[in-house]
């Protein structure tokens, strides 16, 4: 998996970051995908500037209804739609969203030609597609709001075939059933067990994508151990009542999160556009000084997870 930071400012774009919009391009060798996270205004046209575009999209996951991270779906649904894509696009949100997508459309006159499906969500496993289980967890904002957990499914561990040789067994057929770790009968009718001679299975990677939030108590399951995990840092740590009472984190209170999550990397977004090139750099500095794993994301942005 990688992620494409399309914007990355807070409330309003700058000159240099549009409002919050993310891609997860899911690099899976059969079945490849491309979601996208929160939809601010100007998001198709950010996605121009990448290797992809809305006909890719499969899944959208809305955060909350602040226009910041909402105000680009209506355009986004239209234009892929005039595009004449057939393939079904899956919306995931908070209550609301599917009549704020209804009336959108309704009331401009538009309408889309593929088959669009729009799921309300609450706190809980929301989507598991064989290969990756996403989560939502309720946050702490004004608005309903939650954040997601991506995690892949661990994949077996590799087969042993010099093992296996040794022991008599072809490669053939009989190697596919014991890669998933059946049990087989030789023609001489000995019995093969593939658990036997497969490694240990391999970790799937794991990312959290915060939605607007103050520290909260689910922040915690949410962040977990996870490989990547992406968090807003709206302000900077002097001004963390300010950023608290609105229902955002500082930079402090990020970084501490991070750091008693375990996860692998902090991915630091939702800048305010009160901070210029050198305030960022202030602001990565104090996540650092508690969480050294730490970047800050620009637009267009790509992270491996």
């Amino acid at each position: 998996m990688e992620l494409i930071f399309l914007g990355t400012s807070a409330g309003v774009p700058t000159r240099s970051r549009n409002v919050t919009a993310i891609l997860l391009h899911l690099q899976h060798p059969t079945q490849p995908g491309v979601w996208l996270f929160d939809c601010g205004e100007g998001t198709q046209h950010q996605m121009l500037n990448t290797a992809f575009h809305p006909g890719k999209l499969e899944r959208i996951f809305i955060s909350h209804l602040h226009g910041d991270h909402l105000f680009g779906l209506p355009g986004l649904l239209c234009s892929r739609s005039m595009a004449g894509n057939p393939h079904p696009l899956t919306v995931y949100g908070p209550q609301g969203v599917r009549e704020f997508i209804a009336t959108t459309l309704r009331l401009s006159g538009s309408w889309t030609d593929f088959p669009l499906q729009i799921e309300e969500i609450s706190a809980g496993d929301i989507l598991d597609d064989g290969l990756r289980k996403v989560t939502a967890f309720r946050l702490e904002h004004p608005l309903e709001c939650y954040g997601y957990r991506v995690v892949e499914h661990d994949k077996p561990g590799a087969l042993n075939a010099r093992a296996l040789k040794a022991a008599g067994v072809t490669p053939g057929p009989l190697f596919q059933a014991l890669k998933a770790g059946k049990t087989v009968t030789l023609a001489d009718g000995r019995q093969i067990n593939g658990a036997d001679y497969l490694a240990p299975a391999v970790a799937g990677k794991s990312v959290a994508i915060f939605g607007d939030t103050a520290p909260c108590e689910a922040a915690l399951a949410l962040a977990q151990g996870v490989d990547v995990m992406v968090h807003e840092t709206t302000l900077d740590a002097s001004m963390e009542e300010k950023a608290n009472a609105r229902g955002h984190s500082s930079t402090r209170q990020t970084a501490t999160l991070a750091r008693e999550a375990a996860v692998g990397r902090l991915i630091m977004t939702h800048i305010s556009s009160r901070y210029d090139d050198k305030g960022c750099q202030r602001l990565l500095a104090e996540c650092r000084a508690i969480f050294p794993a730490t970047e800050l994301a620009y637009d267009f942005s790509v992270f491996p997870v």
